[in-house]
């Protein structure tokens, strides 16, 4: 069974840093493509972040981009995104998801597996 469990959400100050994991079992992690989506209240969900399997290129949303760092770390099935400088839209709860896929990775359709997610809040 595969399990995809998010941690480190919170509350946060604009300006601030927080730092997500995302630990993975019951897959071959270093198979997938690992990704960051989010959801704000009332909102579509939409892409944060990924990161290829065994070249670890990343590739953000415009809007992150500069600010936000994603990891992994094939050898602990793990994978993080680092916030800094974050801001009050950045508020949503965060989901980690796993894609098989090699195209269409902004798309949350391209993804096999997602976790339960974790809160994000950030106060201005």
């Amino acid at each position: 069974q595969v399990q995809l469990v998010e941690s480190g959400g919170g509350l946060v100050q604009a300006g601030g840093s927080l730092r997500l994991s995302c630990a993975a079992s019951g897959l071959t992690f270093s198979s997938y493509v690992m990704g960051w989506f989010r959801q704000a209240p009332g909102k579509e969900r939409e892409f944060v972040a990924a990161i290829s399997r065994s070249t670890q290129i990343p590739i953000y949303a415009e809007s992150v981009k500069g600010r936000f760092t994603i990891s992994r770390y094939n050898a602990k099935n793990t994978v993080n995104l680092q916030m800094n400088s974050v801001k009050p839209e950045d508020t949503a709860v965060y989901y980690c998801a796993a894609s098989q896929r090699f195209f269409g990775l902004g798309s949350s359709s391209s993804y096999d597996y997602w976790g339960q997610g974790t809160q994000v809040t950030v106060s201005s």
